[in-house]
């Protein structure tokens, strides 16, 4: 197959550390290890991982090969491997629901950044746990503050996207990667050792299937998804940039372990923490901008650890809308023959109207509600339970049924050497296992299946 030769990751740690960030982000921290205590701790855990095992990785072969063969953007790709169809045109889906995923994400990276600002002037101390809400639920009502960090956060991932692969995305994951596990074995460390810390650990990793109903297996499948940045075009477009000599087997299993290692550790991090001071173990927002404030302040040397704790999901947030950013900036390169420069500012003047919209839909359009969701809520579940799942399904299924088996067999080889097994595990687990989980996952979030 003829290549398309273009600049991409200058070194395999690069490779890595970007693309595990793409997959780290606010779902590691503040969704997998409220599920995993809701769902029999341990028990939950041992589900996800044999999910990872079964959909993750299978999965994210899946856009690796693709990405990879072509060294194109996921439309240019499908082009190339399906020339006679127009398959291609799934494509569409994949940018749409990239961008509907950033909309909206962005807009919680700018919550982020109101509490960096919180924390270093010394305001997220001596307020009680009401007051934390109170000041939250303030915060999300102003139209001013919510959209003022908003755009700051965009004019920040704009920087960085500008600068190309090497010099922007890879140089800031090398970097930003490493610092994220830092700060997680940081505050793993602290919190372990805080008084009765163990009834968080017991929680969050005590095996107790008489606590996990068949949701929250499915709910299993869906974090493990949903946490390695799948069925949106993402790895496709990350691997385009992989070298031809990379094993993507062996980085796949890398990138999982590492993505599932942080949502553990990140657990690790939380409950014992939660635990010690007596709170009530939240999902979502509440927990990180309401239950750990309240947490922080009681800790020696609480300034410091509230500040390193949303410095931290700073880093986990903009590893992921870099990723998520190059998917339409690779789009508008490659298709529209735009530069990059041109590319990133369209693209960021399109995230600048969206995103205004679902920051503002909190406040002055808090109105505005379709099925019980306003704008945010509706962008979150359309990305979350639409076009990711679609998306999976679609290259699960594509390269499993129809791509030339001799592509998957070259993709998947080490050194030139067909690793059979590879083949034949990736393979059953792209027919079988992913189209059928993935659809029960589909069917049963979108209530077709029944709750």
């Amino acid at each position: 197959m003829e290549k398309h030769h273009r600049l991409g990751f200058a070194s395999r740690m690069g490779a890595i550390a970007a693309t595990v960030g793409s997959a780290v982000g606010l779902g590691n921290i503040w969704r997998f290890p409220y599920e995993a205590g809701q769902n029999g701790g341990g028990a939950f855990i041992l589900v996800y991982l044999l999910c990872v095992l079964l959909l993750g990785i299978p999965v994210m072969l899946s856009e690796f090969i693709i990405g990879r063969s072509t060294h194109k953007n996921m439309k240019g790709a499908l082009k190339e491997l399906s020339p006679n169809t127009r398959v291609y045109r799934f494509s569409y889906v994949s940018v749409l629901g990239a961008f509907i995923t950033l909309s909206f994400y962005v807009v919680v990276c700018g919550w982020v950044c109101e509490y960096i600002y919180q924390a270093l002037i010394g305001n997220l101390h001596s307020h009680t746990p009401e007051q934390y809400s109170e000041m939250f639920n303030s915060f999300v009502g102003s139209p001013w503050a919510v959209v003022g960090w908003t755009l700051l956060f965009i004019f920040i991932n704009m920087m960085v996207m500008r600068r190309g692969i090497r010099k922007g995305i890879e140089w800031l994951s090398k970097w930003m990667m490493p610092l994220l596990f830092v700060l997680l074995v940081l505050f793993c460390i602290n919190s372990l050792l805080l008084p009765g810390a163990g009834e968080g650990v017991k929680f969050l990793l005590s095996p107790d299937f008489s606590q996990l109903t068949f949701k929250g297996v499915l709910d299993a499948f869906g974090q493990a998804f949903m946490s390695l940045s799948l069925g949106i075009a993402c790895l496709v477009t990350y691997s385009s940039y992989f070298s031809d000599d990379t094993s993507l087997m062996r980085d796949a299993v890398v990138i999982a372990g590492l993505d599932s290692l942080v949502a553990i550790l990140a657990g690790l991090m939380i409950f014992p923490a939660v635990f010690s001071f007596g709170m009530t173990p939240e999902a979502g927002p509440k927990l990180i901008f309401e239950v750990l404030p309240s947490i922080f302040q009681q800790m020696p040397g609480g300034y410091v650890w509230a500040l390193l704790f949303f410095l931290l999901v700073f880093v986990a947030s903009l590893t992921s809308t870099i990723s998520l950013s190059e998917i339409a900036i690779t789009f508008l390169i490659e298709e529209r023959h735009m530069t990059r420069n041109r590319a990133t500012w369209l693209m960021t003047a399109a995230l600048v109207a969206m995103s205004t919209v679902c920051a503002l839909s909190f406040n002055v359009l808090s109105g505005i509600t379709a099925f019980g969701m306003n704008i945010f809520d509706m962008m979150n579940y359309l990305a979350s339970n639409v076009f990711m799942l679609l998306g999976g399904l679609f290259t699960a299924v594509f390269v499993g049924w129809f791509l030339d088996r001799k592509i998957v067999k070259e993709q998947l080889s080490t050194g030139g050497k067909s690793d059979h097994w590879v083949v034949r595990y990736a393979v059953f687990c792209l027919r079988f296992v992913a189209p059928i989980a993935m659809l029960f996952i589909f069917l049963f979030f979108t209530g077709l299946l029944g709750n």
